[in-house]
């Protein structure tokens, strides 16, 4: 069937891939971008150029950790001149006063701010560098500029059982926004999945306390839920739809209708260097493959559901049946929903989790 393609709505700017925090369940992919070949100052304000006259209006800039890039002041105000919302997406270590500041004078709307655990121990530990106390600091010199700020926490088997409580520090730290997010098992954190995976037990546990909080805070932080997808009867739905509203540029310029995309080894990759912005949004096979719902196969074609989570995640569909147009397995529909109930049983069965494999190091990779 034909597809009216809309303009996209955002770009998740991944300026660099190198991070001063090691976690298990970095989603990004194991086969990090070097710094060497990174886009330019020059080249990405080319990105931001062409991001804004196909219709991007929101620009999320991310890595790795942003504030790496000592050309981030100009990428944001090159943003804001335009017209458009920026957002930093970032670990914390490293936003001063003053470079939060400069930021703001240059642009800078929003900050997002990772938190690993509720106390320095558990969350120092996870992040594999000493940094929950200069997050809180962190979130101080936000608030203290009254930008708004959203905390980000991926949950999983090791901290579950500290949503209560990071629902508390979220309020202290004065997060306008809380997103609880459970793991999604993309490129490094797939090495980790049975260490991730939370029990049934965590989850049932988690679900009441989030609620509750959702309740009494309402007006005050809101607080997203995202699931754990394997236990669920349907599967998430992929963003808005394949290449609906967003578009993710990778530090080295590929472009990817979603930050997980590039696992799909059986779609080309277009990258902003040797091929323009809006060619690769509107024209580019890997773009076009899973727009609308031609490509759908049963059950997923005469579905009900298929206007509402699109069949599912296009990036797991592949990793678990190294087919990208199958239904999602999480699915409860899915031929393929066997595989899913597999993972859960042999992850399930594992008494004492093994330990984590850190996220190599790379602040110094070049």
């Amino acid at each position: 069937m034909d597809v009216t393609v809309e303009p996209p709505l955002g770009m998740l700017a991944e300026l660099t891939h190198r991070c001063p925090l090691h976690c298990p369940y970095c989603s990004n992919p194991v086969e990090l971008a070097a710094k060497r070949d990174e886009l330019s100052t020059d080249q990405w304000l080319t990105v931001l150029d062409a991001a804004r006259d196909i219709g991007v209006l929101q620009v999320h800039m991310s890595g790795g950790e942003p504030l790496l890039r000592p050309d981030l002041p100009a990428l944001v105000e090159r943003a804001s001149e335009l017209g458009c919302y920026v957002n930093l997406v970032t670990s914390g270590l490293g936003l001063t006063q003053d470079r939060l500041s400069e930021l703001v004078d240059r642009g800078l709307a929003h900050v997002q701010l990772s938190v690993q655990g509720a106390d320095a121990v558990r969350a120092d530990l996870i992040a594999g560098a000493k940094a929950h106390v200069r997050k809180i600091e962190a979130a101080a010199v936000v608030k203290s500029l009254d930008l708004p700020l959203s905390v980000n926490v991926v949950l999983h088997k090791a901290n579950h059982d500290q949503v209560g409580a990071l629902i508390e520090l979220a309020e202290r730290m004065g997060a306008d926004r809380l997103e609880l997010a459970n793991t999604q098992y993309y490129g490094w954190a797939l090495r980790n999945r049975t260490a991730l995976m939370p029990t049934p037990a965590q989850l049932t546990a988690a679900e009441p306390i989030v609620r509750a909080a959702g309740e009494r805070l309402r007006g005050t932080m809101e607080i997203v839920y995202v699931v754990a997808d394997y236990y669920e009867k349907f599967p998430k739905p992929c963003m808005y739809g394949w290449g609906a509203r967003q578009l993710t540029v990778a530090p080295n310029g590929d472009v990817l209708p979603c930050p997980a995309a590039s696992v799909i080894t059986t779609l080309p990759v277009e990258n902003v260097t040797r091929r323009p912005l809006r060619e690769i949004w509107y024209e580019s096979e890997s773009f076009n493959a899973y727009r609308g719902d031609g490509w759908m196969r049963d059950p997923c074609r005469t579905c009900d559901r298929r206007a509402l989570d699109f069949g599912g995640c296009r990036c797991q569909a592949f990793m678990l049946t190294g087919d990208a147009a199958s239904t999602d397995p999480v699915c409860s529909l899915s031929p393929d929903r066997g595989v899913v109930d597999g993972i859960l049983a042999a992850e399930n069965a594992v008494d004492v989790p093994p330990p984590f494999v850190m996220r190599r190091p790379t602040v110094a990779r070049s």
